[in-house]
């Protein structure tokens, strides 16, 4: 069994594909950039929102950070609720705790953000710390994020879980293994090609993993 297990947020712990996506909307209009599907935007859940602002819509640095500042306005509106959590995953992570693992959620999401997601649907106690980037850009990458929780907690038999590229990139900038899981928000192949050691299909193929079951 894993002693130390990372759980990415964003299409891993919670489904908040609609918020973010609605809001990233929300920005780009404002910016004038007419996006008539939000649900075109889901390569916006999970990696950097500057960086992706910037690739979409090809404008500098400083736009992109400006288009990020209005989409946190809509977002912490309306953003923060239109969310759930996905089946069985909350209550995977107390069931680790109870095992004694040190359970994380390591997150490019705002940290205040995801410790009020979390409050709010009564599952901030079922992991032992929540970790993300900060408001003003520290912590931007997720590996920065991972490094910290990973001094914390130990490094010995650690584990990252997520759903995205960058997940399992970060991963393998800190020395830990990721495995991938199949509801977030990945392309097809993309957690496999990126070097993810297996990919769960539900909560429970996570936990047999997670378990040495598998």
């Amino acid at each position: 069994m894993y002693k130390t297990i990372l759980f990415d947020f964003d299409g891993t712990v919670f489904d908040t594909g609609e918020g973010i996506m609605r809001s990233v909307q929300y920005a780009a209009e404002a910016f004038g950039y007419t996006e008539p599907d939000w649900r075109a935007l889901r390569s916006f859940v999970g990696p950097p929102l500057v960086e992706s602002f910037a690739r979409r819509y090809n404008v500098d640095a400083e736009t992109a950070k400006a288009m990020c500042a209005k989409y946190r306005e809509r977002y912490a509106e309306r953003g923060l609720d239109e969310c759930r959590a996905y089946p069985g995953v909350v209550e995977l992570a107390r069931r680790l705790r109870a095992m004694g693992a040190s359970v994380a959620v390591a997150t490019g999401k705002p940290t205040p953000f995801t410790v009020d997601i979390l409050r709010r649907h009564g599952a901030l106690d079922a992991f032992d710390g929540v970790l993300g980037s900060e408001f003003d850009g520290t912590r931007n990458h997720k590996w920065e994020t991972m490094e910290l929780l990973l001094d914390k907690f130990g490094r010995e038999s650690a584990v990252m879980i997520g759903d995205r590229d960058n997940d399992v990139l970060a991963a393998k900038r800190c020395g830990i293994p990721c495995i991938g899981v199949r509801w977030g928000y990945a392309e097809p192949g993309e957690l496999e090609s990126n070097g993810a050691i297996a990919v769960a299909e539900s909560a429970g193929d996570l936990e047999r993993m997670l378990l040495g079951k598998a």
